[in-house]
């Protein structure tokens, strides 16, 4: 193994460990325990697991820790620890590393349950936690303090598609010894350069781009080795929201095709974007990889491409569903990431149980929608999205 090859090659190959059989395709090693040869075998295990050596699936697994491996050659990190979900990568990670007193500082612009690990579950154990403007360095630099262990933001914010400066925010926060905790599933692993940018931890929705066919929950934390396997594994095999053999093995398959499909969808996503541009039915099309989004120059430089997934902004709820309800290839539904083409109304779906003043704050407006692209024909899609909005 090798990591001097390129990102395509490591998504197909990366940390691939083959029986004894010599198969092609990575082995499902769907055991949940596993046997020692002797009495005192496992009580050394139990001291000290070696190499290659496992003792329960809830602590490792061989498919597991090959999805691991993978993911992070990809990401660039030392190590990953692989979840059941991607909150549970969220929380998994954040809850691992703190503790009453602390303060955290995050961004607004979060996913709902996002909103809801740090508001609500994290609080109630003595947490502080800020929220600023993501977009605005000056509220990173305000509320970050001597005392502050962490921050947490995501690189792309959901839905609206803010970008995060990673560099600055890191440079901040390291300033004070705060470790900079980042959900990038809107960068994806394909154009993430978040660890060389001042990341210290990546967490993904594996369930998103990663498997991107709509199969499985899943998730990943990376990280340093230390941080990985001194801070979140304790937690989180005795918490028990680690991978099953089963999905790592659906990640696993999902990783050797993710670099084409990522490509396709983000260069589908543009093309819809600039076909949109003035359309009389839209008062926003936001793309980060447009010209037309204000942060365009700062996406380029983080991540290179503007990803999957685009914002449309029509004038109210009942046009937003009119628009919905006469797709005929995009699909409602509440997932991204995936090879088939998926729209939402965040206000009454994902963001629905934010209040109204904070939705607003947000940019997450009635005629708000998520479109994530898929791997469909460019032209279809384009097409269906053309005659939906002519339907409104």
């Amino acid at each position: 193994m090798t990591n001097d090859w390129n990102t395509r090659t490591a998504m197909v190959h990366g940390g691939t460990a083959r029986s004894q059989w010599g198969e092609v395709s990575e082995a499902i090693f769907l055991t949940q325990g596993f046997v020692y040869d002797t009495a005192e075998a496992a009580e050394a295990r139990f001291i000290e697991t070696g190499p290659d050596e496992y003792i329960y699936a809830r602590y490792g697994n061989p498919t597991v820790a090959m999805f691991e491996k993978r993911i992070a050659m990809i990401e660039g990190a030392e190590d990953a620890f692989a979840t059941a979900s991607g909150m549970a990568a969220v929380s998994g990670a954040l809850t691992s590393m703190l503790k009453a007193g602390d303060h955290v500082v995050a961004a607004r612009a979060l996913f709902g349950s996002c909103l809801y690990v740090l508001s609500e579950i994290l609080t109630r154990y003595g947490v502080e936690v800020t929220f600023v403007d993501g977009t605005d360095l000056d509220q990173w630099e305000q509320a970050i303090r001597p005392d502050t262990t962490a921050v947490f933001f995501e690189t792309i914010a959901n839905p609206t598609l803010e970008v995060v400066d990673i560099e600055a925010v890191a440079k901040l926060a390291h300033a004070h010894d705060a470790l900079v905790v980042v959900d990038n599933v809107f960068a994806t692993p394909v154009f993430s350069r978040a660890i060389s940018q001042g990341a210290d931890v990546v967490v993904y929705s594996a369930t998103k781009h990663i498997d991107g066919q709509g199969r499985a929950l899943g998730g990943v934390i990376l990280g340093s080795r230390e941080f990985i396997r001194g801070t979140v594994e304790p937690y989180m095999k005795h918490t028990g929201g680690s991978m099953s053999p089963f999905t790592a093995w659906i990640m696993l398959k999902g990783l050797e095709t993710m670099d084409l499909r990522v490509r396709a969808q983000a260069a589908t996503a543009l093309a819809l974007i600039e076909a949109l541009q003035g359309h009389p039915k839209l008062s926003r099309a936001v793309y980060p990889g447009h010209a037309s989004h204000p942060q365009h120059d700062l996406n380029t430089r983080q991540m290179g491409k503007g990803g999957t997934v685009v914002a449309l902004e029509l004038a109210g709820q009942p046009e937003a569903f009119r628009f919905l309800n006469a797709l005929k290839i995009v699909l409602i539904s509440n997932n991204l990431g995936d090879t088939k083409s998926i729209v939402t109304h965040p206000a009454t779906t994902t963001h629905q149980r934010l209040p109204e003043a904070q939705r607003a704050t947000l940019g997450i407006t009635a005629g708000l929608v998520r479109l994530s692209l898929g791997i469909e024909d460019e032209g279809d899609l384009i097409a269906d999205i053309r005659q939906a909005l002519d339907a409104v």
